[in-house]
């Protein structure tokens, strides 16, 4: 097998796990809060902790493999994932459970970030999309297998059991990595950027804090407001500090790139739609229709079959059209099935739900492969690096604000109710919410060029005529 096949299946073992993981938690919420004797409402926390870990840390994983070499901190990252969850087997409280959860994203931030710039730094830019298709491919298995795999055990034995199913999968990505991967730094390595990484980390964490703190106060009113302005001064002091520095943590001069603007940017609007989705679909399932978590998973493992069904045939939708046009008339439609979710009802057919959202699910994959590939595009090989941490920050900052205004949305249309308990009804408004969000994208991917990233889908090849050079 080539680089650009091998290596990418290394690296789907680490998304396999993570991708399960978090699966297999949305369809368990609502039972791990019984569990622990908290609101469902809550467990926002430990989804949002997690993806505030991973943003924290994200930005010193290139760093990390430059200093230390990608094999040794991708199999390190593994071994942090795999300790975190044990921790949440462990776990009995909501505090326990979130701490819990912030230490598999440290382990997280380090292992796909990782993986994916060795891929970035080993496969030529003609043949990225088919890599990138390659390391989805094998992940994409995860959701597929995770929600019903979470509602069987959360069903028929205990949640805790959800997380020791990383363990054997964690161990056999340190043996492929040992096997595969070269350990492979930059010699000429800048100097960590210590205070960018304190400022942007705690000032990430300090806003999110306070942005899934409010609705259902889990902390004082003040407290959250607190945490929001808090957060919002230390990141204005980073972007401060970032422009008087020769090296910042997160290199936002990289936005100077259009296609890489584009990605962060009108990517960033799409997922925070769709982030909200693994959250409010297994809660509406369960706690307004009434479902138990296998019949739960069972329904919404359909998303992620369609997600691997397009992976199939997206490169040659990109190479076809290029990525422009996809891009636009893809997030309408994508936002369109994200709102349809809004329809269900307890009496619409299952059936009818799983073709919803299979086809949901392929539409949103094919946004996501456009999003991953043209962010690189035009970047240099030695801004590669600074560019998947910057994209990988606000890929997970924007999920992390998908699951925060899903359920404000929430906890807002069941107080325009005048009721604090969750209901069927309040989930409608919700997708609506979240909807008009992710569809917000296309005024970003409307300022491409029309040939843009023509290299990297394959259509600048295509156009060649026999014997004709193209530049």
């Amino acid at each position: 097998m080539r680089p650009s096949q091998i290596v990418p299946l290394v690296v789907a073992t680490a998304l396999f796990m993570e991708n399960t993981d978090a699966t297999v938690i949305a369809t368990a919420l609502p039972a791990i809060a019984r569990s622990l004797n908290e609101d469902p409402i809550a467990l926002k926390l430990a989804l949002t902790a997690y993806l505030v870990s991973l943003a924290i840390f994200i930005p010193i994983s290139g760093w990390a493999a430059d200093r230390y070499g990608a094999r040794t901190v991708f199999r390190a990252a593994l071994g942090v994932f795999m300790a975190g969850s044990l921790a949440c087997a462990a776990s009995s409280s909501l505090a326990g459970f979130v701490a819990a959860r912030f230490l598999q994203g440290i382990g997280g931030a380090m292992m796909v970030p990782v993986g994916r710039l060795v891929i970035l730094r080993s496969v030529p830019k003609n043949e990225l999309v088919s890599a990138l298709a390659y390391l989805t491919i094998p992940a994409l298995i995860g959701p597929i297998m995770g929600p019903p795999l979470g509602g069987f055990i959360t069903t028929a034995f205990d949640w805790r059991w959800i997380f020791l199913i990383n363990i054997p999968i964690g161990i056999a990505g340190i043996g492929l990595a040992t096997v595969f991967f070269e350990n492979v730094r930059e010699p000429a390595r800048p100097p960590l950027d210590i205070v960018g990484f304190l400022l942007s980390g705690l000032g990430l964490a300090i806003l999110m804090l306070g942005l899934a703190s409010t609705g259902r106060h889990l902390l004082p009113e003040g407290v959250s407001w607190g945490c929001l302005a808090a957060g919002i001064v230390l990141l204005a002091l980073y972007l401060r500090h970032s422009r008087r520095v020769a090296h910042p943590v997160i290199r936002l001069d990289l936005l100077r790139y259009p296609t890489f603007r584009a990605a962060v940017t009108g990517g960033s609007l799409f997922r925070i739609g769709t982030g909200a989705i693994p959250f409010l679909l297994p809660l509406m399932l369960q706690i307004g229709f009434g479902l138990d978590p296998l019949q739960s998973g069972l329904l919404t493992f359909a998303a992620a079959a369609g997600a691997l069904l397009i992976k199939l045939v997206g490169p040659r939708i990109l190479r076809t059209y290029g990525f422009r046009p996809v891009m636009l008339v893809n997030a309408v439609v994508a936002s369109g099935f994200l709102a349809v979710n809004g329809l269900f009802t307890a009496q619409t057919p299952h059936p009818v739900m799983v073709c919803i959202l299979l086809v949901g699910g392929c539409v949103r994959s094919l946004q996501f492969t456009c999003v991953n590939a043209i962010a690189y595009a035009d970047l240099d090989a030695k801004d590669m690096s600074a560019g998947t941490s910057l994209a990988s920050v606000a890929q997970q900052l924007s999920l992390s604000l998908g699951v925060s205004f899903g359920a404000l949305a929430l906890e807002g249309a069941a107080g325009w109710h005048g009721r604090t308990e969750i209901r069927a009804e309040d989930f409608p408004f919700a997708f609506y919410a979240v909807a008009a969000i992710s569809v917000l994208s296309v005024f970003a991917f409307r300022r491409l060029a029309p040939d843009a990233g023509a290299e990297v889908s394959g259509q600048r090849r295509r156009e060649a005529a026999p014997g004709r050079v193209v530049p």
